[in-house]
């Protein structure tokens, strides 16, 4: 089943998912997790766009959601490791959807955009884009072009990037991944344009290594058109 089937039922559950910044009832034996995850989530609850503690708590749920789908029983059946896949990625979907509400959450969408990406490719772009919209840094529209790209979707990478790059303020590696979009779309004249465009960032000693690298594959990507 897919994830999104699979969200809408957890969503019409009468019970809250409400979870961030709350202890959650363990044994013993999980002591430890459980103040690990506290700390994480309180890190969380001050600065929602923490990758690493982000990326750390959504491991322990999704270790907690793949296990409560294995029996106790040892004459059981064994679980199915689809079923504990899709249990994973939405406790890390629900998670992910908690902090998206935080005004300035947006390392959770960009998460939202990735899992939701091969369910509702319309709702995926959207995450994006209000994630680009949050961040003033440009790391979420780099992020978000990258996941678009890596699912080989360069013309909507391009689309997203087109719109939200802001070449004297982002961090330059928004425009390295708006440019080699343009190439992976094979749009050459573009990705020079948007080549020069990175010159406008103020600190040529930065923007200059990535200038070259993508110099480089823009000239390997005309090669390639023109079979020599």
């Amino acid at each position: 089943m897919a994830l999104m089937p699979r969200l809408r039922q957890l969503m019409r559950r009468q019970s809250s998912a409400s979870t961030v910044g709350a202890r959650r009832p363990t044994s013993a034996d999980r002591r430890g997790d459980t103040v690990h995850e506290d700390a994480l989530r309180a890190m969380l609850v001050d600065d929602p766009n923490d990758e690493r503690a982000f990326q750390a708590l959504a491991e322990i749920v999704r270790r907690r959601a793949a296990e409560s789908h294995v029996s106790a029983d040892p004459l059981a059946a064994p679980a199915d490791e689809s079923e504990k896949q899709q249990a994973a990625d939405l406790a890390v979907w629900a998670l992910a959807e908690e902090l998206a509400g935080h005004p300035r959450g947006w390392y959770p969408l960009v998460e939202l955009g990735r899992l939701s990406l091969e369910d509702d490719q319309e709702a995926a772009l959207r995450r994006f884009a209000t994630a680009a919209e949050r961040d003033p840094s440009g790391l979420a529209l780099a992020e978000s072009m990258e996941i678009l790209r890596e699912a080989h979707l360069p013309v909507e990478a391009l689309g997203l990037g087109v719109g939200h790059w802001r070449a004297r303020e982002h961090t330059p590696e928004a425009g390295r991944q708006l440019v080699l979009a343009a190439i992976d779309a094979d749009r050459i004249f573009e990705a020079k344009h948007h080549l020069e465009a990175l010159a406008l960032y103020p600190d040529a000693a930065v923007v200059a290594p990535i200038r070259h690298e993508l110099t480089l594959a823009i000239a390997h990507a005309e090669q390639h058109r023109s079979g020599t």
